[in-house]
């Protein structure tokens, strides 16, 4: 009950030095899941005098916008051991897919191997400072052994990947966005078996604002409802 109570009080100051309350979203750069923008769509008809400031980044960035507070709360990726000065939900438990062009020779799969994409290269979505990081998530925790092209966004990315440049990770479910037959989904295997990635949304659990949480249950309920 004093927790609650301090948390409500810090609410209060802070909305009466504002003239409206301000909510600060980070999610992930490559992640091409619906659910984000139907929850950001849901919250501001809801609550339409809140400001909301919306930034995307790889994991580690913003990871470090959460950490130093420039974000109230994130949708991102497990990569951690959960840690109690964070609120850690997660939101869903997914397969790994990954997008090939309609004219690739794997298109036709319904799965493939890690071991079996080393001479395509992986195209990821990362900025110019999180190149490596990312490189080494997916060469050292995914498996992936090839070579590395790098994209700044998403649409980019698919660019090169339409045009058989080499395959994309999905960040999210493996659900086929409405891209006719010159995008294929393929899932991704290790070894013969399902790679299986969290995705949560966390924050500060000193920053558990009425806007912050109210958020986060809008969010998770997109992502029970698929």
């Amino acid at each position: 009950m004093t927790s609650d109570f301090e948390k409500l009080c810090r609410e209060t100051t802070r909305i009466a030095h504002e003239d409206n309350p301000r909510l600060c979203i980070g999610y992930l750069r490559c992640y091409s899941g619906k659910e984000f923008h139907q929850a950001v769509a849901e919250f501001t008809e809801k609550y339409p005098d809140t400001e909301i400031h919306i930034m995307n980044g790889n994991h580690e960035e913003l990871y470090e916008e959460l950490r130093l507070g420039r974000v109230d709360l994130v949708l991102n990726d497990q990569r951690r051991a959960f840690s109690d000065e964070y609120v850690n939900s997660i939101l869903m438990t997914s397969e790994c897919w990954i997008e090939v062009s309609g004219r690739s020779p794997i298109a036709g799969m319904e799965s493939v191997n890690v071991q079996d994409l080393k001479d395509i290269p992986c195209i990821l979505v990362a900025s110019q400072s999180q190149r490596e990081n990312e490189q080494s998530y997916y060469r050292d925790i995914v498996g992936i052994s090839g070579d590395f092209l790098f994209a700044e966004n998403l649409e980019e990315a698919r660019l090169l990947v339409i045009g058989g440049k080499g395959f994309m990770p999905v960040e999210g479910r493996g659900n086929m966005m409405q891209f006719g037959t010159t995008l294929q989904h393929v899932r991704l295997l290790r070894n013969g078996k399902s790679i299986k990635r969290n995705y949560c949304v966390f924050w500060k659990a000193d920053n558990s604002g009425y806007h912050v949480e109210e958020f986060a249950d809008i969010l998770k309920a997109k992502f029970d409802n698929e």
